[in-house]
């Protein structure tokens, strides 16, 4: 009895040792930070691919949205405007690089350029070509340029450095949590009955050795190891049925999210086609297929700042069908509609030229916008008009002027001096217009 009461206690001799929650602690984190290592590795390099395609769709949209400003711009040779398209183009984030290369068989071709400072170029990051095609007119069109946009290999490692982070710091605190909960677990079923054990053996001696060990666990438990051989296999379980779980889920959120993306995107391409659809219709008159008031007045607005900034000439010319109502109560509105068809080609083939606009602005009425045109060449093309509309014989058997249709033409030039807006220069036409109508119809004055 004497030999057990000096003997060295074998709970003195672990205090020198790491404990047993301890070491399944560093286990746990071991384990933890491998898995750590994989997943980020695997998920970013997953980011990466994603942040390829993310930048493809962004060049992608830029191109959509410009594209159409930049055929207008190119056609019209509005250098202004493409330098600041370009500029814009280039100011968007993804973009590194911006090259308008601009073609004509009228002109010698010609390269606007803008990048960011500090791009150089790379195979890794997204590029973008688009042919620009102009259509001046119904059935015409014609390549004005190419588009070439680069992705800036810059942004991507920003992007993936800021994913990497949070994919980084989203699995350590989750293996931080998962170790505590593992030590919070062990110490509830395992540790403090250790220690009770460990207290016990340090206590006994030849006095205490008929103490018994008296643990405080649920009565009916037969044996202690067993019980916590149990009780960490059942731990084991539960961890392992968490993480399935846990894998699943993420799974199968991943794919609602990427299927919902593909149905946003879906979605998306179709309200795009349906807007541009849209406002090709509301630009265009529906019986003639002319431009409409509303695209007469965009482009009307365009051309007068662009005359008053450069001092070229602006001519317009405003025609007005003679005795067309008579025309329609006597030969029926479904002739006269198939008149007007006849008339509107006849003035689109009159005014062909690149930047020239014919119009319908009411039910008989057209206006025909001429830039770089001085009032002479005006009144010319004007005469040309009312004689090829004279030349369709067009049978009209209420007319004061002739036995076929006519029209009234007036014409005005826009004077820098004297032409404070738009509207001036449209009132000028008008009277122009009143003039051949009071000098007999069937005329062009201005």
């Amino acid at each position: 009895m004497t030999g057990v009461a000096h003997a060295p206690s074998p709970a003195r001799g672990a205090t020198a040792r790491l404990a047993l929650g301890t070491r399944l602690m560093l286990a746990t984190l071991g384990f933890c930070l491998a898995f750590t290592l994989v997943t980020v590795a695997a998920r970013t390099w997953s980011a990466w691919r994603g942040g390829i395609a993310s930048m493809a769709a962004d060049l992608s949209l830029l191109e959509q949205v410009f594209q159409p400003a930049l055929e207008r711009s190119v056609w019209d040779m509005d250098r202004e405007a493409l330098q600041v398209h370009v500029g814009s183009l280039a100011s968007a984030e993804p973009v590194g690089r911006v090259e308008l290369v601009v073609t004509s068989d009228n002109r010698p071709t010609e390269t606007f350029s803008r990048q960011r400072e500090g791009w150089e170029s790379s195979r890794m990051a997204p590029t973008r070509r688009v042919e620009l095609v102009h259509v001046p007119f119904a059935g015409r069109q014609e390549t004005v340029g190419l588009l070439t946009l680069y992705g800036d290999e810059r942004v991507l490692w920003s992007r993936l450095q800021r994913e990497a982070l949070a994919i980084g710091l989203t699995q350590l605190i989750q293996s931080l949590l998962l170790a505590s909960l593992v030590v919070l677990v062990f110490s509830r079923l395992v540790t403090q009955h250790v220690r009770r054990i460990a207290e016990h053996l340090e206590q006994l001696s030849a006095e205490t050795l008929d103490r018994p060990l008296v643990l405080q666990r649920p009565a009916g438990r037969r044996d202690e190891l067993s019980q916590l051989e149990a009780g960490v296999n059942h731990l084991q379980a539960n961890l392992s049925d968490h993480l399935r779980r846990q894998q699943r889920y993420e799974h199968e959120l991943a794919g609602h999210r990427d299927r919902l993306a593909e149905l946003v995107q879906a979605r998306t391409v179709e309200l795009e086609a349906a807007n541009h659809q849209l406002q090709t219709l509301s630009r265009t008159d529906p019986l003639t297929g002319l431009a409409n008031r509303r695209h007469f007045d965009e482009a009307a607005a365009t051309e007068f700042k662009r005359a008053r900034r450069s001092g070229r000439p602006l001519c317009l010319l405003l025609a007005d069908l003679d005795y067309f109502k008579r025309y329609n109560d006597r030969h029926g509105h479904a002739a006269g509609d198939a008149s007007l068809v006849r008339i509107a080609g006849t003035l689109r083939d009159c005014a062909s030229r690149a930047g020239e606009l014919v119009a319908r602005i009411g039910g008989e009425e057209f206006a025909v916008l001429l830039p770089d045109t001085q009032a002479a060449q005006g009144r010319a093309l004007a005469q040309r008009i009312c004689d090829a509309v004279a030349r369709l014989d067009i049978a009209h058997g209420a007319s004061e002027v002739a036995p076929h249709i006519t029209l009234s033409v007036g014409v005005a030039q826009y004077d820098p001096q004297g032409t404070p807006d738009f509207a001036a220069l449209f009132q000028e036409a008008d009277a122009a217009l009143y003039r051949s109508k009071h000098r007999g119809r069937n005329q062009a004055s201005g």
